[in-house]
């Protein structure tokens, strides 16, 4: 199949003119791993279906939470009961997902999800909603999460091909942010006019389509050289993880910039502070609205081969959006700030699934994914337990800025102790340049 137009610096000079459609094309998605993998378009529509509704479900539950309480430390208290869940579980769901199935793993843990949504349903139907349900809930939703999201990850490298992995990521990053523009936007609305019940109403449907396609995907059984699920085995991974300091690099800064700035559990807050309550579901999907731009232009990233340094320049850039969306006073330009962060996160994000997907072993996967849901996952949560500790402490805005403020300081000093981070270059490095060759000759064999 032909691959995309996309000039790299070993077939064409960078300052080598091209007629206008090549370099537009060049900056267009790759759509490789769409067009050569069933499996990975099953995976794609359900996980574009499921993140649309999860998202409304994303936003009406804080709502729901700021409504029966009014406290800002309750909203922000909903990170914390996610927490220990997403620790364990993350840890021992990226053992299953080596160990076993990975097919089942995601079916099973789709179905639960789709379980709870009925039971936010049934909870905001109610004449007099329950407090603790959400919260339940809500601790429920971070383990399902943690255990399917090793097995999604260490799925990717197993139906996409090794030099169609950048675009698949940036192809799934595309996925999450339609669903992170268009859910919180369409939650604003449908909570505000509709009522909470037709946002949880609405995510219980999306499970169950993503069930269905689900259902289509082909087995993906535990390689031979997989530990079984145990405490050794997730000791091992996390051996591993330890040995890999590029790798450790980008948990360790991703998990700085969202437990330093990531302010979602504030802006409910935020939107009244600034006398503009219409604006949260805007807000909200501010975030991913940059992502999404980044994501459609996401050509370029296939060209990148300093992974490291661009990890460490977005999140970087990522906590001085924070800062000035902290410091500004006019509704637009939080709105604009917001969305600049979104690209800046998901510039960080694609890069690093690509140094995840590219180097780590197959029989490793899951416990390597279970660590990175950890980094990516536990940081938000943190985030939200420390913007509202601190909105109660300093007030909302400065809860913003000055959650900005440490996570640059905070990436600084991770790129000054982390050298190999920044060193990292796909073409040279030992592992990357091993799991390439090591696919080459399965794809021969096969």
């Amino acid at each position: 199949m032909t691959e995309p137009d996309c000039d790299t610096p070993e077939s064409a000079p960078e300052s080598a003119p091209g007629p206008a459609p090549s370099r537009l094309r060049a900056l267009l998605p790759d759509l490789a791993p769409w067009r050569t993998s069933a499996d990975f378009r099953r995976l794609w529509v359900a996980g574009l279906v499921t993140n649309f509704g999860s998202f409304l479900t994303f936003v009406a539950l804080p709502v729901q939470m700021k409504e029966l309480t009014g406290s800002v430390v309750a909203v922000g208290a909903i990170g914390a009961v996610e927490l220990v869940p997403l620790i364990v579980f993350g840890l021992y769901g990226g053992a299953l997902a080596d160990a076993l199935d990975k097919r089942k793993l995601i079916l099973w843990t789709e179905v639960g999800q789709g379980l709870l949504s009925a039971v936010l349903l049934v909870n905001a139907l109610l004449p007099d909603p329950l407090v603790w349900p959400l919260y339940a809930v809500a601790a429920l939703s971070s383990s399902l999460v943690a255990v399917q999201r090793p097995a999604l990850d260490a799925l990717t490298p197993r139906i996409v091909r090794h030099e169609h992995l950048p675009a698949a990521a940036a192809l799934n990053s595309l996925r999450w942010t339609v669903g992170g523009v268009a859910g919180p936007a369409v939650a604003g609305l449908v909570v505000a006019y509709a009522g909470l019940g037709w946002a949880y109403a609405a995510d219980l449907a999306t499970f169950a389509v993503s069930v269905v396609l689900a259902v289509g995907l082909a087995p993906s059984p535990a390689s031979h050289e997989a530990a079984k699920p145990s405490l050794r085995s997730i000791l091992e991974g996390a051996q591993y993880a330890w040995s890999r300091k590029e790798l450790l690099g980008t948990y360790a800064i991703d998990l700085a910039a969202m437990f330093f700035a990531f302010p979602l559990a504030v802006l409910p807050f935020l939107a009244d502070e600034l006398d503009a309550e219409w604006s949260l579901g805007l807000m909200y999907a501010a975030l991913p609205a940059g992502s999404l731009l980044v994501s459609l232009t996401s050509g370029w990233t296939s060209r990148v081969h300093r992974h490291g340094r661009m990890v460490v320049l977005a999140a970087a850039f990522w906590g001085l959006a924070m800062v000035a969306a902290g410091a500004v006073h006019d509704v637009w330009l939080v709105l604009l700030f917001l969305m600049l962060g979104g690209c800046f996160d998901m510039v960080s994000g694609i890069f690093r699934a690509a140094m995840w997907n590219q180097t780590i072993p197959d029989e490793l996967r899951g416990r390597l994914a279970g660590i990175e849901l950890l980094s990516y996952s536990v940081g938000p949560q943190l985030g939200q337990v420390r913007a509202g500790g601190m909105a109660a402490w300093i007030g909302v805005r400065g809860s913003v800025w000055a959650g900005g403020v440490l996570c640059v300081a905070a990436v600084g000093a991770l790129a000054l102790c982390l050298p190999k981070l920044m060193t990292y270059d796909v073409r040279t490095n030992e592992h990357a340049v091993r799991m390439k060759e090591a696919r080459g000759k399965v794809a021969a064999g096969s």
